[in-house]
């Protein structure tokens, strides 16, 4: 069980992604989603990254809280 306590600069690298702040901030401005939109369904995503946001939130995983704060972020 993954017991470390995760972050947007985690779920960025774990993403793929640059994860410094200045990528993070940078993301943040070039990617904003309408309020019908959810996360999941954005269209810059990979299929693996998607995937990965999906069932995590589905699954309440412990992924879960940053994903949300990542949604608001983007909304």
């Amino acid at each position: 069980m993954d017991t470390s306590t995760h972050t947007l600069s985690t779920l960025f690298a774990q993403l793929g992604l640059d994860n410094d702040q200045a990528s993070i901030d940078q993301f943040v401005q070039q990617h904003k989603l309408a309020e019908h939109v959810h996360l999941a369904d954005a269209p810059f995503w990979s299929k693996g990254q998607a995937s990965f946001i999906a069932e995590s939130l589905k699954e309440d995983a412990d992924w879960a809280e940053v994903i949300d704060e990542l949604n608001a972020l983007l909304h």
